[in-house]
């Protein structure tokens, strides 16, 4: 490695060229990686709620529609409307009143529940549904959204998943650049109190994004990244990377201390010293986001590989473009040297070790309510709920819910051989369900008296493709509420009954499946991190013991950072159960990692039990410190800034889960050590003294 470390500083100036010129196609690249804003699209496309989308975009023509609430408006104006609508490329067909005196049938034969369905008259609101070409996320049905946004003229609101996401991408596009900017912000104050030089934060932030910037710049591999993806990938790799560069920089300086006239000599042995430690810590890292790949809720493995080549591209950063930086640039990092204004918890380790049985104790107290509230915080499913009250989507589904009550609306395909009067037994069924609305098909779109055949072919194919009939269902009931997944249910068992191969879709039925997947997913991904950092830390560290305490102790930091929200009534997106606790477990285990290679090195140097964890704790303690504080710099001020409360409350659980992760390594990691000590070394290699001699000395000494 040292050889490596001579060729990284002899072309310093040449790697650092080449990565500024690197820059260019990564960014035009990245700019032109498509985003996904659709979550419901990363469930497996082998269940019926995500093969019924396909089956109605390829039969039916039709992928994404959106109801709309249109208030105070005139007959006339309102067709002339639903005409200008129609008339937006890629709309489909606008259903509405108008529609529907195009088949020359007059209002009398519409059964009562649909005339109720599309207008009231105490409120002077009307709907019309808009039907698109395209699916839901499609870019074509995004610009239509907002075509249809711009010809309305905030009289018409428009509802569903797709006018959601669209609210979702402006607000990702206005709030992007600011996540970043924060993170950066608010981590180089941090390190310029904490490090010893006001500048050196400058050029680790420097090459941390230029790894950012490669990492984004190779997401076209997978063809999209998600918009959560996109918005926590710069800020999470800037958190977990950070460490690499802050260790690259204390070996460079203990080198010029040890080679005070042979900078790039002091370099070199930095490179090695750190690629050997940095390849090692970022190992667990990269296993935590390896351990998301397992989920079959994609949105896992989109974000897992992204993180995954983000750490290993600020791996890669942290050897090759930050010592170039600093050689460069050394004399003028040299002159902004200071002191590092940081309290002095050196006496932390010694009143820990002495004090190590009320720690413990402490610590088994507060385990149990943390399990408690682990296994009873709440957890939602509907992104809208969430999202600010002032978007356009938001104030249409509360104008939905408050003149029609209409909530979620289904979609249900069966096999058009299967006769009207079946059909219709169907239909009966499931308007007699609670919280239905309105059911809608072929068969009962109109009265019994008139015939099916007098309704014109192009209105015939929207509701009938001659493969698959199309049923619209409207309930009354949220997505995600207990009530509409039990209405999904029965709605599906009403379906089985009639045709065993039809479908239920929409994205209440798409909600109930991401809630049964992303609860074995939870479970999956958990066990996989654990497995995964387990067998990591036991062929590090050669132990049997060390992996099962030091995972045990990262995990208990996690219950207690999950466990808090129950009992502050926080309610917290359902991928933060899945995510948080295999990143928070890779990305923090490190630092029980650093403290037990301290604790190992004086035993086996032939320091007593009490001194080893003392010095190993007084020895980590700074260093921990400082990264767990940069780590909840990055994050926590992106959470307290983003107003899609996914992404919020992710980075918050992020920056609380540092700082656990600190406290419960900082205090209760060393009084383990202290209980486990002869456990320990005896099942572990390395911990044992050179030789009885050096152990004899040692008590001699004490």
């Amino acid at each position: 490695m040292l050889q490596l470390g001579k060729k990284i500083v002899k072309f310093r100036v040449p790697i650092l060229i080449i990565s500024l010129i690197m820059l260019i196609p990564t960014a035009l690249i990245y700019f032109n990686t498509r985003i996904n804003y659709d979550i419901l699209s990363y469930l497996p496309k082998n269940i019926d709620t995500m093969k019924g989308q396909d089956i109605l975009v390829d039969e039916f023509g039709t992928g994404a529609f959106s109801v709309c609430v249109v208030e105070n408006m005139s007959r006339s104006d309102l067709a002339k409307l639903e005409k200008k609508v129609s008339e937006v490329p890629h709309v489909k067909r606008v259903l509405g009143y108008d529609a529907i005196e195009e088949m020359s049938l007059p209002m009398e034969v519409l059964p009562e529940s649909i005339k109720e369905a599309f207008n009231n008259t105490d409120s002077n609101t009307t709907l019309f549904m808009v039907l698109f070409d395209t699916s839901t996320s499609a870019d074509e049905t995004l610009d239509g959204i907002e075509q249809v946004r711009k010809i309305a003229k905030g009289q018409c609101f428009m509802s569903g998943m797709s006018s959601v996401i669209d609210d979702i991408k402006k607000i990702c596009n206005t709030e992007a650049v600011a996540y970043v900017a924060i993170a950066a912000l608010l981590t180089l104050i941090v390190l310029s109190l904490t490090m010893d030089s006001f500048l050196i934060p400058v050029f680790f932030l420097l090459s941390i994004g230029m790894a950012i910037v490669y990492n984004l710049g190779t997401n076209f591999i997978t063809g999209e990244i998600s918009f959560i993806t996109q918005a926590l990938a710069a800020v999470l790799q800037l958190a977990v990377t950070l460490d690499y560069s802050i260790f690259l920089w204390h070996s460079y300086q203990e080198y010029r201390e040890k080679y005070p006239d042979e900078k790039e000599r002091a370099m070199a042995h930095a490179i090695s010293n750190t690629i050997i430690s940095v390849i090692g810590s970022s190992i667990t890292t990269v296993a935590g986001f390896v351990a998301m790949c397992f989920m079959t809720f994609t949105l896992g493995l989109d974000l897992g590989i992204v993180m995954a080549k983000g750490v290993v591209f600020g791996v890669i950063g942290c050897v090759t473009i930050l010592p170039a930086m600093i050689l460069i640039f050394d004399n003028a990092i040299q002159k902004t040297k200071h002191k590092a204004i940081m309290p002095d918890l050196g006496k932390i380790a010694k009143f820990v070790t002495n004090k190590y049985v009320v720690f413990v104790v402490v610590f088994a107290i507060i385990m149990v309510p943390a399990v408690y509230g682990y296994n009873h915080t709440d957890v939602y499913y509907d992104l809208a709920g969430t999202l600010p009250k002032d978007l356009e989507s938001v104030i249409a589904n509360a104008k939905l819910e408050e003149n029609f009550n209409m909530g979620a609306t289904h979609m249900i395909l069966t096999d058009s051989a299967i006769s009207s009067r079946e059909t219709g037994k169907m239909i009966s069924e499931i308007e007699k369900l609670d919280g239905v609305k309105l059911v809608a098909g072929l068969d009962n779109l109109i009265g019994p008296a008139v015939p099916q055949e007098v309704i014109p072919d192009t209105y015939r194919e929207i509701l009938d493709s001659g493969k698959y009939k199309l049923i619209l269902v409207a309930s009354e009931y949220k997505t995600a509420s207990d009530e509409v997944n039990l209405q999904v249910e029965q709605i599906q068992n009403i379906l089985k009954k009639y045709d065993n191969s039809g479908m239920l879709i929409g994205e209440a039925p798409c909600t109930r499946d991401l809630i049964k997947i992303t609860d074995k997913d939870f479970k999956t991904v958990s066990t996989v991190s654990i497995v995964l950092i387990f067998a990591i830390i036991l062929l590090v560290l050669r132990s049997v013991s060390l992996p099962v305490i030091l995972v045990s102790v990262i995990e208990s930091a996690i219950f207690i950072n999950m466990g808090i929200p129950a009992y502050t009534h926080t309610t917290l997106p359902f991928i933060a159960s899945i995510v948080i606790g295999t990143i928070q477990l890779g990305a923090t285990v490190d630092y029980a990692i650093l403290m037990t290679n301290k604790y190992k090195k004086l035993r086996h140097n032939g320091a007593e039990k009490r001194e080893a964890v003392t010095g190993a704790l007084n020895g980590s303690i700074q260093s921990v410190f400082v990264s767990a504080l940069s780590f909840f710099a990055a994050t926590f001020g992106v959470g307290m800034y983003s107003s899609i409360d996914m992404i919020s409350s992710l980075c918050i659980l992020l920056a609380r889960g540092a700082i656990i992760s600190f406290l419960v390594v900082a205090f209760v990691l060393p009084a383990l050590f202290m209980i486990f000590d002869k456990l320990i070394i005896n099942s572990s290699i390395g911990f044992k003294p050179k030789n009885e001699n050096a152990k004899f000395n040692k008590i001699k000494e004490a």
